[in-house]
């Protein structure tokens, strides 16, 4: 049975958590492959809303479980917190849920190093979730990871080489001695609720695929903060695109069949950065406060702007995408005119390609078509004949131009407000 990735095809923030435990009831496991606790979802489940870190969307689907692979970065204080609210509303999680011993930890040295970039002029706008020094630490092989972390023998002599070689940016903050003690002190009682979740998650993950069943990769954050895809140097400090998820849960790339990239009807991002449809003003503000634009991590207010098929062209290609899900179709409702993009003027020449260079990113002028727009309470449409027409057309176009099948859209964020057009099987 073949496996599925979701992917977010903008700058984060799409929906993918929603169609991820939507999906999750195919699926036998969910397997989130890259990221940290940065990558916030909410997910509306039983009319209750849950704000996921760390956890895979998966892990509200009773009959699913759930792996956090080795390409995630993890916070052992984070994790437990999050099972803990998890398992405090009813949710189960022991024997569901899974870490690879491969994972690195997040330390509160990273914490610190994060914090200290973004408020000393060096920032690009993250979380201070100590998510890009920890992925600096395992490129520089001195990261600790979660079968070192468990190891009594071996983690406070890793602990000291790493402290040893940041020690000129920590000791900006505070002593070593003071950081040293507040790990050694904190870590025994994470270890010990770290360790019943670890097994070898590569090995189970094939062999679930070797038996047949379905396997979900679910990715986070988006395809343009992808480190080398997205708009460098604001990007995260890992691969959200689909080729990530072989690696970052253990697999070869042959099991792989599908990519279901997950896109709003319009554009937004958080934090620094080129953003060539943004808007500002009015409309730009009644997205906002409509779609509830705000950081799921963070609560920073998202930047707006129009739908964007130059990026999002870009994005199917670089993944691999086999069909998008559009989000947030109903926040547009009343919004006239529409506007989508579909091509750049660069220095007085119209450009279709996504334009690599920083300087091209922040220069380009974005062309529109425009739509008359639509009205009408679309969260109460249960078929896609239930949207108005000015809907159906907005879809279909932006299908056409993209030529890849949008299968499903979204309406509002209760899994009842999920329109499938196309029943044909994501899966492959």
């Amino acid at each position: 049975m073949p496996a599925l990735v979701v992917v977010g095809a903008q700058w984060g923030d799409e929906g993918k958590g929603k169609i991820v435990d939507l999906l999750s009831s195919q699926a036998k496991l969910v397997v989130r492959f890259q990221g940290g606790d940065n990558a916030g979802h909410t997910v509306v489940f039983g009319g209750k809303s849950y704000a996921l870190h760390l956890a895979p969307s998966g892990i509200l689907n009773p009959r699913a479980r759930v792996v956090i692979g080795n390409g995630v970065v993890v916070n052992p204080a984070s994790l437990r917190d999050e099972v803990a609210m998890l398992e405090g509303r009813g949710v189960k999680v022991k024997g569901r849920l899974f870490l690879s011993p491969a994972a690195h930890v997040i330390l509160p040295t990273h914490r610190i190093l994060d914090t200290l970039r973004e408020e000393g002029g060096r920032g690009i706008g993250t979380t201070k979730k100590g998510i890009g020094p920890a992925y600096e630490d395992k490129v520089a092989r001195i990261g600790i990871r979660v079968a070192d972390y468990l190891d009594e023998g071996a983690f406070p002599e890793l602990l000291e080489t790493m402290l040893s070689v940041r020690s000129a940016e920590l000791q900006r903050v505070k002593p070593l001695k003071a950081i040293r003690e507040e790990i050694l002190r904190d870590w025994p009682a994470l270890r010990k609720f770290l360790a019943p979740y670890v097994r070898d998650t590569s090995a189970f993950v094939e062999a679930e695929l070797k038996a047949g069943r379905r396997v979900l990769f679910e990715g986070a954050q988006g395809a343009m903060l992808d480190l080398d895809y997205g708009t460098y140097p604001f990007v995260t400090s890992s691969n959200t695109h689909a080729g990530a998820a072989a690696v970052g849960a253990g697999v070869g790339p042959t099991w792989i069949r599908s990519v279901l990239g997950i896109t709003k009807a319009y554009t937004t991002r958080v934090g620094r950065g080129p953003f060539p449809t943004e808007i500002e003003g009015t409309v730009a503000h009644y997205i906002r406060e409509t779609g509830h634009e705000y950081g799921t991590t963070t609560g920073r207010p998202r930047r707006i702007g129009w739908l964007d098929l130059v990026q999002l062209r870009f994005a199917n290609r670089v993944n691999g995408v086999t069909s998008l899900g559009m989000m947030k179709l109903d926040t547009l409702s009343a919004v006239h005119p529409l506007k989508v993009c579909v091509a750049y003027k660069l220095r007085g020449k119209t450009v279709t390609d996504w334009p690599y260079s920083r300087r091209d990113l922040y220069e380009v002028e974005p062309v529109y078509e425009q739509f008359q727009g639509f009205s009408g309470e679309l969260g109460k449409a249960r078929r896609y004949s239930d949207l108005p027409k000015g809907a159906r057309e907005y879809v279909e176009w932006v299908e056409k131009k993209l030529g890849v099948r949008i299968p499903l859209v979204s309406v509002g964020p209760d899994r009842k407000q999920t329109i499938w057009r196309d029943k044909k099987s994501l899966w492959g």
